[in-house]
């Protein structure tokens, strides 16, 4: 399988943060996107940015921004569906979404991630271990065909918000990563969380 397309995903509202955009508050010597852009860029044939309100404030990024198709801030589902639409125009057959406040994800993520794909299974989400309930999907990390594009913009018109409703239909891989001492997936959503992560970056995770 060739290289996807990748998709970061910023459309949230950033409530617990006070609203405005998480990816561009700083960490270490760079902001949260710039990390993450960093971690993703390598991995894919081109990026493009999912993000809603004024597309300037993203302009050093140099990146495609590409607002929600579905109105009212229909969640991830709706970052994707954006990214499915700009690879179709590209004439890509994947994508990758990653989310843009989570800086540390792994760095052979899209590989992994391809590794598990098939027919039968079109979709592939990443998880990590959980000693309850045995894995965790991050279900903004995932692998997407872009044949299955007016499926998901039909099932977002329905009204269908949550992505693992929607990727269980589908026969949908679980790729497990190792969390290890600090959880890959780690994603910034209040103050201490974007304390936490400076003190992951000053460790070298």
């Amino acid at each position: 399988m060739t290289r996807p397309l990748g998709i970061i995903l910023a459309g949230g509202l950033a409530t617990r943060m006070g609203g405005g955009d998480k990816c561009l508050l700083p960490l270490g010597d760079a902001r949260v996107i710039d990390h993450v852009i960093a971690r993703i860029a390598p991995q894919v044939a081109g990026l493009a940015l999912n993000a809603n309100g004024d597309p300037a404030r993203f302009s050093d990024l140099n990146l495609p921004v590409l607002a929600d198709s579905i109105e009212g801030f229909a969640g991830p589902l709706a970052g994707v569906l954006a990214g499915l639409d700009w690879a179709a125009g590209q004439g890509a057959s994947h994508i990758v979404s990653v989310a843009a406040d989570t800086p540390f994800f792994p760095r052979d993520l899209v590989a992994s991630l391809q590794q598990e794909t098939d027919p039968a299974h079109p979709i592939a989400l990443a998880a990590t271990p959980d000693p309850d309930r045995g894995k965790t999907r991050h279900p903004t990390f995932g692998l997407w065909p872009v044949a299955l594009r007016d499926d998901l913009r039909a099932a977002l018109q329905d009204g269908l918000r949550k992505v693992v409703q929607w990727t269980d239909l589908h026969g949908t891989a679980t790729v497990v990563f190792d969390a290890g001492a600090n959880d890959p997936f780690f994603n910034i959503n209040t103050p201490a969380d974007l304390a936490r992560a400076r003190g992951m970056l000053a460790e070298g995770v």
